[in-house]
């Protein structure tokens, strides 16, 4: 874990992602198809986030069934046209849960501070956060599909933290990427590399308090 920024705390807002934050996706299906296939485990991925194909879904330039045709049309070189379908469907429809700790520590952070959902994300992302009770998690959603800027362009971090209503030098920024770390930080960010909820945990302390411990095992 690393927290960065002038004085790490106080923070008046937290901006979280949620891919690999709050939101896990299972990929075993595909993992699946891509074995059958004699595809390269990620293959699929690498296809559906190519630049040419993920920054216009996240950006929100492309339909889900556009984005599955564009990613079957990516991998029909290397596999018959119904399987390079069947993948992409496979791969867009993929299953995915909510991590409980993190969004246990979210509600309790936004008891104290606004919380915003800052995310390069898909023009149906509500619908999925809402498939896992997570609609109303946070005060608010900055989704790069539809403010038309995703992270790390400096855009979305002034969009998030103007609709938290705090200066980003007073806002604690929370993502799995290094990158998007960076770009907050060059805002004056409070920063934390995400790895696990240990690192949310600690991030949130000075706002929760010292006591905020894992939940027990079972």
């Amino acid at each position: 874990m690393t927290i960065s920024g002038p004085d790490a705390v106080p923070f008046e807002a937290v901006l979280c992602d949620i891919d690999d934050v709050i939101r896990f996706y299972d990929v075993t299906e595909v993992t699946r198809l891509e074995h059958a296939a004699g595809l390269p485990v990620g293959s699929t991925a690498a296809a559906g986030f190519a630049p040419e194909r993920g920054r216009p879904l996240v950006l929100g330039l492309l339909t889900r069934d556009a984005w599955v045709g564009a990613t079957a049309a990516a991998l029909a070189d290397r596999v018959p046209h119904d399987l390079a379908v069947g993948l992409a469907a496979a791969f867009a429809g993929a299953p995915f849960r909510a991590e409980p700790e993190a969004v246990g520590l979210l509600r309790r952070a936004r008891a104290h501070c606004p919380v915003l959902l800052v995310t390069n994300g898909t023009p149906w992302l509500d619908e999925d956060l809402a498939r896992v009770g997570l609609d109303g998690l946070a005060d608010g959603v900055v989704n790069s599909s539809l403010v038309g800027v995703a992270k790390p362009d400096a855009g979305i971090y002034l969009i998030a933290a103007s609709r938290a209503g705090v200066d980003p030098a007073r806002c604690l920024f929370v993502d799995d990427r290094a990158e998007n770390v960076q770009a907050a930080a060059a805002l004056g960010m409070a920063t934390v590399h995400y790895r696990g909820p240990a690192d949310l945990r600690a991030a949130l302390a000075p706002l929760l308090g010292p006591a905020v411990e894992a939940p027990a095992g079972p």
